[in-house]
């Protein structure tokens, strides 16, 4: 059979789907005629093997408890030595319903109420929530926009961080959600090495990796030996297959201890099994979705150069984020005058765009949108056109 799902300039209507991004803006405080380009799903279908897996998985008719047997494993570890280059082991493999689950574990599991977790900020808005939630406090070591339009990590406060505010626990964002940075050996090898030197756990979320149009994804457990003895993977088909609600992730911790305190709290929390239906879309996506993977890459890709080019020649004053990594593109507000909030009021009531406010990454974030590009181009170009109405306006 060839895969039929490569159409992806085809607009799918989403609405009354029990779909978060299309069906909830009302409840959720926006307008109900709303665009929406803000949580990162993609809005294509995903490939045809997982939807022919998951149509005879359900004509069985029987949904008991599920578990996966090592085929499973075999076929998450081919496709991360395939893409990625890192040799696992099945005893590492432990499964959630979701990597910011797994953040909340991690969280649970390596440190105490009260204890400071480092996050680098402006940077994906749950891991502030993981840590706050559960009794942490939140350590930013900010991010820094440089001259070159690239975000840069400040390694002396990353130390300096380390060292007062005693911490024993990093979340570190590889690709980076919002800015977009796909982080280079040397630059995860200078942060590895400090965290190594002052006993830090690492726990990398690394649910991006298969989106790279600029330089090339480094697993940080697998650049060195003492890096994975300190490490938590977390890894999905969740974002390249467009599985969100499968609920399904790959959490890899190569050190027994790191593996034993994480269960132990996977435990507490009460999850055992996982849904079928993620078990086989994963199996599914990751031995037969190649074909569907590539195209929708190079979409994604054209897509991005795209918003690039738009912004360049239409949004006067808007600035976007040289982009390495991700299909979320962010862009740079800062210079049409507008704070914030200003900012925001015009993204939602005048273009009547849902996009992500860059204030909810962090103060760091303020003047920020972050955009959704995995969509159809028209889709796209859409809302684009609606910001430089809005704007010009």
């Amino acid at each position: 059979m060839a895969e039929k799902n490569l159409d992806f300039d085809r607009v799918i209507d989403r609405r009354n789907t029990r779909c978060i991004k299309y069906d909830f803006a009302r409840r959720r405080g926006m307008p109900e005629d709303i665009l929406p380009l803000w949580v990162a799903d993609m809005d294509f279908k995903t490939s045809s093997y997982v939807e022919e897996a998951l149509v005879e998985a359900a004509g069985h008719g029987i949904f008991g408890y599920s578990e996966v047997q090592t085929p499973y494993f075999e076929i998450v570890r081919d496709w991360m030595k395939l893409h990625h280059g890192w040799d696992v082991q099945e005893d590492w493999l432990i499964k959630t319903p979701g990597v910011v689950f797994a953040l909340a574990m991690a969280v649970k599991a390596y440190t105490q109420p009260g204890d400071g977790v480092l996050i680098q900020r402006p940077v994906y808005y749950p891991f502030s929530e993981v840590i706050e939630d559960n009794g942490r406090r939140v350590v930013s070591n900010d991010l820094y926009l440089g001259e070159d339009n690239r975000y840069h990590i400040d390694f002396e406060d990353f130390e300096k961080k380390l060292v007062e505010e005693k911490i024993r626990l990093f979340i570190l964002c590889s690709p980076h959600n919002p800015v977009g940075r796909v982080w280079s050996v040397e630059e995860l090898t200078r942060l590895g090495d400090l965290c190594v030197k002052y006993h830090v756990t690492v726990v990398s979320d690394e649910i991006h990796e298969d989106f790279v149009f600029r330089g090339k994804h480094h697993v940080f457990a697998g650049l060195k030996k003492e890096y994975a003895k300190i490490s938590i993977t977390c890894t999905s088909p969740s974002k390249t297959f467009n599985l969100a609600g499968m609920m399904i992730s790959n959490i890899f911790i190569p050190d027994k201890e790191l593996r034993r305190r994480f269960q132990k709290e996977l435990d507490a929390a009460g999850i055992s099994q996982l849904g079928v239906m993620g078990l086989v879309a994963c199996e599914a996506a990751y031995s037969k979705g190649e074909e569907w993977y590539q195209a929708m890459h190079a979409y994604v890709a054209d897509n991005i150069a795209f918003v690039r080019t738009y912004v360049a020649d239409k949004l006067p004053g808007v600035r976007m984020t040289e982009h390495e990594g991700t299909y979320l593109v962010w862009l740079d507000f800062r210079d049409t005058g507008l704070d914030a909030d200003a900012l925001d009021d015009l993204i939602i009531h005048r273009a009547k765009l849902w996009l992500d406010s860059g204030k909810i990454f962090g103060e760091s974030g303020r003047g920020f949108q972050r955009i959704n590009a995995a969509c159809p181009r028209s889709v796209l170009e859409e809302a684009l056109e609606r910001i430089r109405q809005a704007l010009r306006d």
